[in-house]
């Protein structure tokens, strides 16, 4: 099978599984979205979303988050994992927003990446999720599954991200990242399968006789 004719069977079966995918990091506004995909670096939706409730309860903007004591967000966030740095970069954006954006989350990726704690992934994810803006956010899951299907042979997240958006239409971006997200947590996820066992998986490559192995990066 050709490589556009998995992207477009890729498409296809994604669509019929999963026609309008939610976001799955709950949030009310922007800068909401923005702390959350920060606190989801290295740990799951799941934990995220059992942990911001109690944060923005405390601190729902910028405003308020930026003169929240360290101590107390790194104690609330504490289960999300790596909690000294993500702590402090969420009191530094926020008052980073604050002095320069009058406490709104911009809507440029570039001027997302220059905040503390937010790198290419997390100012895509806000650039989707919260402007609508086509992007194509890869983690280490989605160039897991890009690479079993045959659809990069990229050795980093940036060169998949290419590789992605080089065959995917750009209207479809958005919403093909996320049924990506949802298909490798409920059928090709790390241990789950090796590139032999969910039906994407056998029907790129039916012939596949191995475990596939991933060029991590």
């Amino acid at each position: 099978m050709l490589k556009s004719a998995r992207a477009n069977f890729i498409m296809q079966r994604l669509g019929e599984l999963y026609p309008d995918p939610p976001i799955p990091l709950e949030h009310k506004t922007l800068f909401e979205l923005l702390v959350a995909v920060l606190l989801s670096a290295q740990c799951t939706d799941k934990r995220v979303n059992l942990v911001t409730p109690l944060l923005f309860s405390e601190a729902q903007t910028a405003f308020e988050m930026q003169y929240m004591p360290l101590d107390k967000i790194y104690e609330i966030i504490r289960p999300c994992g790596l909690a000294p740095k993500k702590s402090a970069a969420i009191l530094k954006l926020s008052k980073i927003l604050v002095d320069q954006y009058d406490g709104v989350v911009p809507e440029d990726i570039e001027k997302l990446e220059e905040l503390p704690g937010v790198g290419h992934k997390t100012a895509s994810v806000v650039m989707s999720q919260g402007f609508g803006h086509p992007a194509f956010p890869v983690d280490t899951h989605i160039h897991r599954l890009a690479q079993r299907w045959g659809l990069t042979k990229g050795k980093n997240v940036v060169q998949t991200e290419r590789d992605l958006k080089a065959i995917f239409p750009k209207q479809s971006w958005n919403k093909l990242h996320l049924q990506i997200i949802f298909y490798g947590r409920e059928f090709c996820s790390a241990h789950g399968c090796d590139g032999r066992v969910c039906e994407i998986c056998t029907t790129c490559y039916p012939n596949r006789k191995k475990p596939y192995k991933i060029n991590k990066p």
